[in-house]
C-alpha cells in the first residue's frame, strides 16, 4: 500500500478497522523482509507456500466482501433505501478497494457470494490452496446457470476440497464442471447456450507495436462461416501468386470488406493527437490514438501521409502552443498550457455541455475518469451537479461511463474537482475513503507526480 495515498482514508477509520488494517500491513511487512532461500528446494517450498497464501487471501477477501455487502445493505435499509435499490454502489466500493474497475468489482462480488453461500467445498479448496482464484472463478462461472440448490449439489459432487482437481488444468476443471451441470440440470445448460447467442458483439483492444485485436464473439455457425470465407479467399489469392502470407490476406480482406475501401481508410474519422513538433518537425514525442492509446511519432506521421495520399479527409488534433498553416489534411489545434500540459478551458452557461466541450472532454479524459475504470466515455458529466450549483465548464467536467455516472449519484458518494495540473478529481465513498484521478498526459507533456493520487491511484 502507498502510505501517502491512503493516509486520508485511514485517519477516518474507527479503532477496530484501524487494527485490522494494521494487522494486514504487518503481514505485508513480514513478506517484504523475507529473502529467497539459499537452496533450490527451499525456494520451491517458498513458491508453494506463497501460492497457498495467495489462495487463502483470495478466500478471506471473498468472506470480507460478502460481510461488507450484508452490512451495507442493512445500513441502506435503515436509511430508508427501497428494496429495489438496495445494494447500489457496493460493488463499486469493493472495486476501488481492490484497485479494479467497477465492472470487475461486480464480478468479484458475485464470485464471493457464490463461494460463501452456495459452494462451500470450492471455497474450502481455495482457502487451503488446492485451487487458485482463477480456477475457482472457472467453477463458479460454469455453474452460474444452475439454481442455488443444484449449484450446491454440483459443488458437493465435485468436492474440490477433497483433492478432485489435483494436477488438473483449466480445461479439465471446466469439463468436469460442465459435465456435472448437465447431469444435474440439462435444460438450464441448454438454455444458457441459447442465451449466449444474444451476447454476440465486436470489441477492440490494443495490442503491442501499434496493432489491435478486433474480436467478434459470434454463434459458432456464423463464426465458422466467416472464417471459412476468409480462408477460401486467401487460398484463391495465394494460388494466383500473391506474396502475402495466408494470415495477412485474411486480415486485409476482413478490413477491406468491412470498410468497403482498399487499405481500410474510408470516410470514418480517424483522430490522432500529436504535437506540432511531431507532425511538422519530425520530433520523437509519441502521439495518441483515441480508442487505442500511445503510438510512436513516426508511425503517426506515416498514417497522416497515407491518409493524405489516399483520402484527404482525415483529421489530426494538434496539441500546440504556436500556430501553423494546415496541410491538405484537416487539423484541429488544441492549445496546452505551458508547464502543466492542461488543455485551455472554455465556459458555457448551458446546463448540457455543448458539442465542442464534449469533444474537448473526450480528448482530455480518453476513458472513464473513475479510478481503475477504463471503460469508454458515455456521459459528459458535471463533477459538482448542475442542480447543486455546479458550473458548465471544463474544470467541473468529467468523462464517465454510464455505470460510474449512476454510482456517483448514490447517497454517500461525492466527487469534487481539486487544484493541480491535469484536472484532478477526488472521489469519496460512503465509508469515508477517498480516491483520486487525474487526466492522462497529452502528447508533449510528461506525467507528473500528483501527491495523493494519479490517473489510476487510490
Amino acid at each position: 500500500m502507498d502510505g501517502n495515498q491512503e493516509a486520508p482514508a485511514r485517519m477516518a477509520l474507527p479503532r477496530r478497522a484501524a487494527d485490522a488494517a494494521a494487522g494486514i500491513r504487518d503481514l505485508i511487512a513480514a513478506l517484504e523482509s523475507m529473502v529467497p532461500d539459499a537452496t533450490s528446494a527451499g525456494m520451491i517450498e517458498q513458491l508453494r507456500g506463497l501460492e497457498n497464501l495467495k489462495s487463502a487471501s483470495a478466500g478471506f477477501q471473498a468472506r470480507v466482501a460478502v460481510a461488507f455487502d450484508g452490512q451495507e445493505r442493512r445500513t441502506q435499509a435503515e436509511h430508508g433505501v427501497s428494496v429495489s435499490e438496495l445494494g447500489q454502489g457496493i460493488a463499486a466500493q469493493i472495486a476501488l478497494a481492490r484497485r479494479e474497475s467497477p465492472a470487475r468489482g461486480s464480478r468479484l462480488l458475485g464470485l464471493a457470494k457464490a463461494l460463501v453461500t452456495e459452494m462451500p467445498h470450492t471455497m474450502a479448496a481455495l482457502e487451503t490452496g488446492q485451487l487458485s482464484e482463477w480456477r475457482t472463478t472457472l467453477l463458479v462461472k460454469e455453474t452460474a446457470c444452475l439454481s442455488a440448490a443444484d449449484r450446491c449439489a454440483v459443488d458437493e459432487e465435485l468436492a474440490a476440497d477433497a483433492g478432485t482437481f489435483t494436477g488438473a488444468g483449466d480445461r479439465s476443471v471446466v469439463a468436469a464442471a460442465r459435465a456435472a451441470c448437465y447431469r444435474r440440470d440439462p435444460r438450464s445448460v441448454t438454455q444458457r447456450a441459447s442465451k449466449a447467442a444474444t451476447e454476440r458483439h465486436v470489441s477492440l483492444r490494443p495490442a503491442p507495436d501499434t496493432m489491435a485485436y478486433l474480436t467478434a464473439l459470434l454463434p459458432v455457425a456464423e463464426g465458422v462461416a466467416v472464417h471459412a470465407a476468409l480462408s477460401r479467399h486467401a487460398d484463391t489469392v495465394r494460388s494466383d501468386g500473391d506474396p502475402r502470407s495466408r494470415g495477412q490476406i485474411m486480415a486485409d480482406a476482413l478490413v477491406e470488406r468491412t470498410t468497403g475501401t482498399a487499405g481500410g481508410v474510408s470516410g470514418v474519422e480517424i483522430q490522432l493527437i500529436m504535437t506540432d513538433r511531431t507532425l511538422f518537425q519530425g520530433d520523437s514525442e509519441p502521439a495518441r490514438l483515441p480508442g487505442y492509446g500511445v503510438v510512436p511519432g513516426g508511425w503517426a506521421r506515416g498514417i497522416v501521409s497515407r491518409v493524405q495520399d489516399r483520402h484527404p479527409i482525415g483529421r489530426v488534433d494538434v496539441a500546440t502552443e504556436s500556430g501553423r498553416d494546415p496541410r491538405d489534411i484537416w487539423l484541429r489545434r488544441l492549445y496546452t498550457a505551458p508547464g502543466t500540459g492542461d488543455l485551455v478551458a472554455m465556459d458555457s452557461r448551458a446546463r448540457l455541455f455543448p458539442v465542442k466541450h464534449r469533444r474537448f472532454i473526450q480528448i482530455r479524459d480518453e476513458t472513464c475518469r473513475t479510478p481503475y475504470c477504463d471503460a469508454p466515455i458515455r456521459h459528459h458529466d458535471h463533477i459538482v451537479a448542475w442542480h447543486n450549483g455546479g458550473n458548465t465548464n471544463l474544470g467541473n467536467s468529467a468523462g464517465l461511463c454510464e455505470a460510474c455516472n449512476q454510482t456517483k449519484e448514490i447517497s454517500g458518494w461525492n466527487a469534487m474537482p481539486r487544484p493541480g495540473p491535469r484536472h484532478p478529481i477526488e472521489f469519496s465513498t460512503p465509508t469515508g475513503h477517498s480516491y483520486y484521478s487525474t487526466a492522462p498526459p497529452l502528447p508533449g507533456t510528461a506525467p507528473r507526480s500528483q501527491g495523493p493520487g494519479s490517473r489510476r491511484a487510490a
